[in-house]
């Protein structure tokens, strides 16, 4: 199982909306054939695994870190697949959370003779697909909010300068963190302080998906539609999801199409003319996102912490003491100390020079 788990590592940047599974047949102790999913509609692991195996695969155990399917969806349902190839036995990580899915797939296993039992190293298969099992569960995708800030806490000099805080090390792990998400969110404060891309880019990552490196979704938050029609978002391919509080002009949609940009504009009114974070979370659910980095400033970065949902939060922190500047979470004002949010140390490891934490709700 422990390979199947880094087959499925494979698919980390790539399988988006469908959950990173891996496979692999053994038959007398020997690996008879090993799969991963790749891509979605592509082939799934069980079936990149039989293909593989071809005829060693009858009378093999299989080892998938996600119950087989039993559904036609982009593909045709694997447990089907390992029954007609006469595998022996299956052993999953995890059933799948899928409604489509959701044990069904092992009962056909069973009902056709093929011995089934699930949860071998199940929380490292639960880790790997974390956005998945959410948006599954709680119709909301994973919520990470990326930080970069100095030792004493600031995300920017008192006059907004902060290129750069961290090094490139750290910079390039969040391209990975980036690549791995189905799409990025940032704030118009960001956008129009820094004048980002939000794309995913590197040798490396191009080299690990095979030179067909997936770009998330940007997702802007800009409730007054102050965004810039010469912001260089527009000017790379992909989605951009402009989330404001009023309906643009036609004009005003057009001069930002013009170019070509694939744009488009939701309305997400909440209380007080701010954008309704929940709802956003729940659209992008619909859209099939499973996992969401948030890489803005301290305002947005805090309304996410601050109203519970932010899932982990990911520190970067640099050796640099920056004095009197802005501080990396605008939270409310508390008053006692058990009104306080208390987070849990998930990981911890040196990035270059800096410090890289992964913060996750008590």
């Amino acid at each position: 199982m422990a390979r199947a788990l880094r087959l499925a590592e494979r698919g980390l940047y790539t399988t988006d909306p469908n959950p990173r599974v891996g496979c692999v047949l053994v038959k007398e102790g020997v690996i008879v054939g090993e799969g991963w999913h790749e891509r979605a509609g592509e082939g799934h692991a069980e079936v990149n695994a039989l293909r593989a195996a071809g005829e060693s695969a009858r009378g093999a155990d299989c080892y998938v870190t996600l119950e087989p399917c039993s559904h036609y969806g982009r593909t045709p349902p694997c447990a089907e697949a390992l029954v007609k190839a006469g595998v022996r036995r299956v052993i999953a990580a995890m059933e799948d959370p899928n409604p489509s899915v959701a044990g069904k797939g092992l009962a056909l296993l069973r009902g056709a003779g093929v011995e089934s039992e699930v949860g071998c190293m199940a929380a490292e298969a639960y880790e790997l697909n974390l956005g998945f099992f959410k948006r599954m569960s709680d119709g909301r995708p994973w919520v990470r909010v990326k930080v970069a800030s100095s030792l004493d806490g600031r995300s920017a000099l008192h006059n907004g300068v902060s290129k750069w805080i961290t090094g490139a090390a750290a910079r390039e792990d969040v391209q990975k963190l980036r690549a791995r998400s189905s799409a990025v969110i940032t704030g118009i404060g960001t956008i129009i302080a820094d004048n980002p891309s939000l794309n995913v880019r590197g040798p490396e990552l191009e080299q690990a998906c095979n030179g067909k490196l997936r770009q998330p979704m940007r997702v802007a938050l800009d409730s007054q539609l102050r965004f810039p029609a010469d912001s260089n978002m527009l000017k790379l391919p992909g989605k951009i999801l402009l989330v404001a509080c009023t309906d643009p002009s036609e004009g005003w949609l057009a001069q930002r199409q013009s170019s070509g940009a694939d744009l488009e504009v939701l309305k997400l009114a909440g209380e007080n003319g701010r954008i309704d974070l929940k709802a956003l979370l729940s659209t992008l659910a619909a859209r099939e996102c499973n996992e969401v980095l948030v890489e803005a400033g301290a305002n947005l970065a805090g309304a996410f912490v601050a109203q519970g949902l932010a899932d982990e939060i990911w520190t970067y922190t640099a050796p640099k003491l920056m004095g009197e500047g802005r501080p990396a979470f605008v939270l409310p004002r508390y008053e006692q100390m058990d009104q306080v949010i208390t987070l849990k140390l998930n990981d911890v490891r040196q990035v270059g020079d800096d410090v890289r934490m992964i913060w996750r709700k008590e």
